[in-house]
């Protein structure tokens, strides 16, 4: 990277960053380099399951993942059909009470426009027939969800970027971030980008970077587990499903392999210093919530297991959009272990904002609950409280 000046310089090359880039160029807004000091989806994109689903707790998350999930089908289908999987989403309970607010969420849904009905224990034992459902309380299906490759589709994304002019840097380390009078200025090893808009689209990284540039947000990276299991007898495709329970999911992979995960803590950690191995708590949580559950997997031999550090934010939001007090630094972080579900649209959204000229007022009606004008007064603390929950707001129940 020689010294250079550009329009747009996006931090990070996860999916988000890399859709951010394919967007901004599809666009035409302006000169787009991408910096990551490491490869793409080295974070928490290349360690990510990723679920793409319907059932959650918002509308406007809602249309976001819609449009997420229409754009992944189409690119995928284009460069990589071997990195979509449309196989469907359950979610199910033994415990009544949360049956009573899976059926709630459920009108909800429908009502945005989700298709999701009731499955039934026969439905479940059709489509796992490793399980067990004699207890189930409620179950309920959304037959058009599905499951991406996080890391395909980020390389899918870069790789549309760059045949429409975006630069990319990787592998050189930072030396200095810095806001100037006309922009900011990266410098790494190999030279300096100055810009006239910073985006910083840097998953777990993105908080120290904000607050190096003396503009923090409320954002808690944490750590989140996964394990690719090899049951005895080839899995093959299914459902991926959502042990509201257990707080577990499971989800197909290639060869007839089971990707399993939860592992999600409530404490901040740092994505320079974290354990990147699966633990051994997860792996016997997964493994009782397997005997109880799919007792057809109980005894699957661990191919591996691993952690990412994801970012969470006090209300579950993301954080998208100029950065109040900064009008040329903009925030697109902060997806709470959601990122490969909203990346495609939340990209597009910014995309398009940016390239027809920020404004406050578009900014709020087009990110909605992520816009990050909502964080204007002092960063507050708290734990993050992520996952794939049933209900809004930032303290679910499931």
């Amino acid at each position: 990277m020689a010294d250079d000046r550009v329009d747009l310089l996006v931090l990070g090359a996860g999916i988000a960053g890399c859709a951010l880039a394919y967007h901004l160029r599809r666009r035409d807004a302006g000169t787009v380099h991408v910096y990551d000091p490491r490869t793409p989806a080295a974070g928490a994109s290349g360690r990510a399951a990723g679920v793409v689903t319907e059932q959650l707790w918002d509308r406007w998350d809602v249309e976001v993942t819609r449009e997420s999930h229409r754009e992944y089908a189409e690119l995928c289908q284009k460069w990589e059909p071997a990195a979509y999987l449309p196989n469907g989403f359950v979610r199910l309970t033994a415990n009544a009470e949360c049956a009573s607010a899976l059926e709630e969420a459920t009108e909800r849904l429908k009502e945005w426009g989700v298709d999701v009905d009731e499955a039934t224990p026969d439905d479940l034992a059709r489509w796992l027939p490793a399980g067990r459902y004699d207890d189930i309380a409620l179950a309920v299906v959304s037959r058009h969800d599905a499951c991406v490759r996080p890391s395909g589709l980020t390389t899918i994304y870069a790789e549309a970027a760059r045949s429409m002019g975006a630069v990319f840097d990787f592998g050189a380390p930072m030396r200095s971030l810095v806001a100037e009078a006309d922009g900011f200025a990266l410098s790494t090893a190999v030279g300096t980008t100055r810009a006239r808009t910073l985006l910083v689209a840097a998953g777990a990284w993105s908080k120290a970077i904000l607050a190096g540039l003396d503009h923090p947000m409320p954002l808690a990276p944490y750590r989140t587990q996964a394990a690719l299991l090899r049951p005895a007898t080839p899995a093959g495709i299914f459902p991926t499903v959502h042990d509201l329970d257990r707080d577990v999911y499971v989800r197909p992979e290639e060869e007839g392999r089971v990707l399993g995960g939860d592992g999600t803590e409530d404490v901040e950690s740092d994505p320079e210093r974290f354990a990147a191995a699966g633990d051994e708590a997860f792996l016997g949580h997964l493994a009782e919530s397997l005997e109880a559950r799919l007792p057809g997997w109980s005894d699957s031999e661990v191919v591996g297991a691993w952690a990412g550090v994801c970012t969470a934010t006090p209300d579950r939001h993301p954080i998208v959009g100029a950065v109040p007090g900064a009008e040329r630094l903009i925030a697109m972080t902060g997806f709470n272990g959601f990122g490969v579900m909203r990346a495609g649209g939340v990209a597009r959204r910014l995309a398009d904002l940016l390239a027809d000229g920020y404004a406050d007022d578009a900014a709020e009606a087009s990110l909605g609950p992520a816009w990050a004008g909502r964080f204007s007064g002092p960063v507050p603390a708290f734990a993050p409280r992520p996952g794939f929950t049933l209900e809004g707001g930032p303290n679910p129940r499931w």
